[in-house]
Order: structure tokens, then C-alpha cells, then sequence
């Protein structure tokens, strides 16, 4: 009761012993009672509840926005600062998205599935779409597919690459990678001599964003986009 935001624990424990919680019709009077998560039935005041350890939430991150679960400086508002109090605990972001990029990012406090989305053992690929400076060419992104170097140990892995426009000292691109290193799309795209100046990520594995969602907006992932993460990490 406490998790679903009914009160704090001691709140919860006092409107037990008034009376005012059933469990399977029975009125229980005992904080302490143990009850089973998937089968029994729990009313308070009347009011079925429905109780999910793990909560999932599809969030279209703007730009401006920090993605960590708390800033180490109080001028920097977060992801975790522009969601609601009530919408769960020990809720954090899956993965990272630069400051001033936007678009999808997963919310939850399951960490099995958040650790699974970031393995590089899963690769699961991440597409982003960037609008970049500079002169782009057959060449370059046949270097992008295959892996560039971005200045760490080792090369980025093969990506996905699709241009989707091409003009005067400009183009418009799509791409995923499997991977998730510091900056790593801006990396890439000056590896090939460009300048990435707007990013959003579209889906991670097949994820999509909901483009209904306005920036800063959010909502909870449903049983179908759920089966969708499962079968992208199998």
C-alpha cells in the first residue's frame, strides 16, 4: 500500500488496524498479515488494488534535461525531476541520453530488464535519427557501418545506416548502434568529418517511440510493448 502511494508505511500500518483494508473479502486488522501478490484480493475502503512490483514507463525526454536519477549540482533538473512523485519508487532511467539530446527513455525499477537492454552481449540496437553538418558520402557511411574510430581502445561495432536527406553542407541520418559509449552518435559523426546539431533517439530494440507523447511527457509501457523488450533481449 505504501509502494501504490496509499501513505507512508506508519500511515499504512494505522488504516490496517482501523479496519479499513480487506484481503479476499476479510477484513484484516494486523499489519504484519502476509498475503500472496498473485492470487489474493486486496480492497481498501472498497477500492480494489492492483499491485505491480515493477513499473515500466516510456518518458520523450527533452532537451535540457539531465538523465540520471539525481543531480550532483542543483542548478541541473533531471529526468527523474520533470516525472511525478507518486508514480513509483527506486524508479531510474535505462541507460543514458546526452543533455541536450531527446527522445525515448525507459523508466523502471526492474534491474534484471535494465541490465539485460545495456549487456553488449544482448545488442540491443538503439536507432537515433541526427541532423548533422558537413559533406556526406557513400564512402563515409560504408566507414559509419562498419566501425569508426572514435578515439577509445577499440572501434565503435558495425552499425545500421540510413540517409534519409542530403543537402548543401548538410544531411539528415538514421542510425543504430549496439552499443551505448560516452557521446557516442557526436563521436561517430565527427569521426567522418561532421557535426551532429540535433539527436533523438527513436527505439531501443523494437521499442518505438510514441510520437503522441509530447516532449516531457510520459506513460506506462502496456502488456504488448512489455513482450516486445522480452523478445528483443531473447
Amino acid at each position: 500500500m505504501a509502494d501504490l502511494q496509499l501513505g507512508t508505511r506508519s500511515n499504512v500500518r494505522t488504516l490496517i488496524r482501523r479496519g479499513q483494508v480487506t484481503v479476499n473479502g476479510n477484513i484484516i486488522k494486523q499489519p504484519e498479515y502476509k498475503i500472496d501478490e498473485d492470487n489474493d484480493i486486496v480492497d481498501f475502503n472498497g477500492r480494489r488494488l492492483v499491485y505491480s512490483r515493477y513499473k515500466y514507463y516510456m518518458l520523450y525526454k527533452p532537451s535540457g534535461v539531465v538523465t540520471a536519477s539525481a543531480s550532483k549540482d542543483a542548478s541541473e533538473t533531471t529526468v527523474m525531476d520533470i516525472l511525478p512523485s507518486d508514480i513509483g519508487r527506486n524508479l531510474s532511467p535505462v541507460g543514458r541520453l546526452d543533455k541536450d539530446s531527446e527522445g525515448l527513455l525507459l523508466i523502471t525499477n526492474d534491474g534484471e530488464l535494465a541490465h539485460r537492454l545495456l549487456s553488449p552481449k544482448k545488442h540491443v540496437f538503439k536507432t537515433y535519427y541526427a541532423e548533422c553538418d558537413g559533406i556526406i558520402t557513400q564512402e563515409k557511411l560504408l566507414a559509419l557501418e562498419r566501425g569508426v574510430d572514435i578515439g577509445d581502445d577499440k572501434p565503435t561495432l558495425p552499425a545500421k545506416v540510413k540517409l534519409l536527406e542530403s543537402y548543401d553542407n548538410g544531411y539528415k541520418i538514421e542510425l543504430s548502434i549496439s552499443e551505448g559509449r560516452f557521446h557516442q552518435i557526436k563521436r561517430m559523426i565527427e569521426a567522418v568529418g561532421g557535426k551532429v546539431t540535433y539527436l533523438k533517439r527513436l527505439s531501443m530494440g523494437n521499442l518505438k517511440l510514441d510520437e503522441t507523447l509530447k516532449k516531457g511527457e510520459f506513460r506506462e509501457l502496456s502488456a504488448e510493448e512489455l513482450q516486445i523488450l522480452e523478445k528483443t533481449m531473447n
